[in-house]
């Protein structure tokens, strides 16, 4: 099992020293990989009223734009794989992504893994001049295209969201194609990312609800005619609420799901940045460590 970091977005502030020696700090402990976050916007809590829950983020919540992170992070790090967890897919154009993705894919040496979803907040769609309506049908149709465009040098491509008529981006990603990777805990988001993704991010803990909604996801997996073995799964724990047994407990339970990678998510200790953080992580490498 691969063990990441979540990039502590909303905590880490502006400075490029700190941001660069956090992400260095995991590589050199031993971390696989680093989960970045994904909101373009952030908005007024007025604007949300009518969405029967609150919103985790509003305008006054940090977070860095992930491809220019990546391209930072590709030139401070050597070895961790770089993950979107999620990059909101239908809010971007898909052309442009491709070639973004393309970009941190030859930066990087080939270290990238796009994970994609939806999104829940509609004022980004509406500023970025995209229609959160149809997010769900247009994603499918989009990661079709991603794919083509990462793996031929000219495309002809036409859907019903998208044209493309001998045209192709240059160079070429190392990975053709990039994995990519789907959030999704609705239904149908759920066998979607069964049938077309390379991995899943479930929104769970390791207990007997995730137990039985990662069955679920197999058996959709083998219904699409799929391998299981051949899609990822990824757990998340985090520092909040939890201490070290309950942590040690999380991660065992995460093996015996099968989980493929388990990230930790150290925001909302009460941290500093960016010292807090990397002794929060050293700890957890030092527990899994243990455990292995």
């Amino acid at each position: 099992m691969k063990l990441g970091v979540i990039f502590p977005q909303t905590e880490i502030g502006s400075d490029p020293a700190a941001i660069k020696d956090y992400a260095q700090a995991a590589e050199q402990l031993g971390y696989d990989h680093v989960l970045v976050y994904d909101h373009v916007l952030g908005a007024h809590e007025d604007r949300f009223k009518d969405l029967g829950f609150r919103p985790p983020y509003n305008f006054k919540t940090p977070f860095h734009e992930p491809f220019v992170l990546f391209g930072f992070l590709a030139a401070a790090t050597g070895k961790l794989e770089l993950v979107t967890g999620i990059l909101i897919l239908p809010q971007r154009q898909t052309a442009l992504v491709a070639k973004q993705a393309a970009a941190i894919d030859v930066l990087s040496g080939g270290r990238l893994r796009l994970g994609v979803g939806i999104g829940w907040n509609s004022t980004e769609y509406e500023t970025l001049g995209e229609n959160f309506r149809n997010r769900g049908r247009r994603v499918e149709e989009q990661i079709d295209l991603l794919r083509q465009l990462w793996t031929n040098e000219l495309v002809d491509f036409e859907g019903k969201y998208h044209t493309a008529s001998q045209v192709g981006i240059n160079p070429l990603p190392v990975q053709r194609p990039i994995p990519i990777w789907m959030g999704a805990m609705a239904g149908a988001a759920v066998e979607r990312a069964a049938r077309i993704a390379d991995g899943w991010f479930p929104q769970f803990g390791p207990n007997a609800e995730g137990e039985a909604a990662i069955e679920r996801f197999r058996d959709s997996i083998r219904e699409a005619g799929r391998k299981v073995e051949d899609i990822g799964i990824e757990g998340r724990i985090s520092i909040a609420g939890a201490n070290d047994d309950r942590r040690g407990e999380m991660l065992e339970g995460w093996k015996k799901l099968g989980a493929s990678h388990v990230s930790y998510n150290t925001m909302g200790g009460g941290l500093a940045f960016p010292q807090g953080h990397i002794d929060a992580i050293e700890d957890f490498k030092k527990l899994a460590d243990s455990q292995s």
